[in-house]
């Protein structure tokens, strides 16, 4: 099983060594992340304000898509749930659009909680692992979240003006590091 499994990871490397033109694209794909990445850290309000713009139109979206679905319910009540649950995702994604400050604001919050939560679930799992070699990164990272969440809650509501945009901008730049990365690898096969 191991064979087949190594078998078929050597075969994906080759068929992505030999093409090209995939290579090309991871590069181009790559550049473009990488500077999108250090633009949004360089001016993370306004990387906050499009993140805060795009949100908003995926929960427009997700709106429109209950209201959607409610018309397939069957009964009264389930179709008037899924009307009322539209929505709100309605007017929560035309208030991020209308007043995207305000998204970047509460976007921070959420994102200051759900940081706060993984670094909570890290330590859980760092406890749990404690004796394994590597574990110590866990309760790293652990602590590190639970640093950085405290940071983005303490100093809200200004710390929206840096906070998402910055996190957006950093995620930008390590994918655009592995789109280019990959194919440079790739080059040793």
């Amino acid at each position: 099983m191991c064979r087949h499994s190594q078998g078929t990871d050597e075969e994906v490397l080759n068929t992505l060594a030999t093409n090209t033109r995939s290579k090309g694209w991871s590069i181009f794909l790559g550049l473009l992340l990488l500077l999108a990445g250090l633009l949004a850290i360089v001016v993370p309000f306004f990387a906050g304000i499009a993140a805060s713009v795009f949100f908003g139109w995926l929960v427009l979206f997700a709106g429109v898509a209950h209201l959607v679905y409610a018309w397939s319910e069957r009964g009264a009540g389930a179709t008037i749930w899924q009307i009322l649950i539209g929505l709100v995702y309605m007017i929560a994604g035309l208030c991020m659009l209308v007043l995207p400050v305000a998204g970047v604001v509460a976007l921070t919050l959420v994102l200051a909680f759900y940081i706060a939560a993984e670094g909570v679930f890290e330590l859980v799992i760092f406890s749990l692992l404690r004796r394994l070699r590597g574990a110590v990164w866990f309760l790293v990272d652990g602590l590190v979240s639970l640093l950085l969440a405290s940071l983005i809650l303490f100093h809200w509501p200004s710390s929206s003006l840096w906070a998402v945009g910055t996190l957006v901008g950093i995620s930008l730049l390590f994918s655009g590091i592995a789109r280019l990365t990959l194919p440079m690898g790739l080059r040793s096969l």
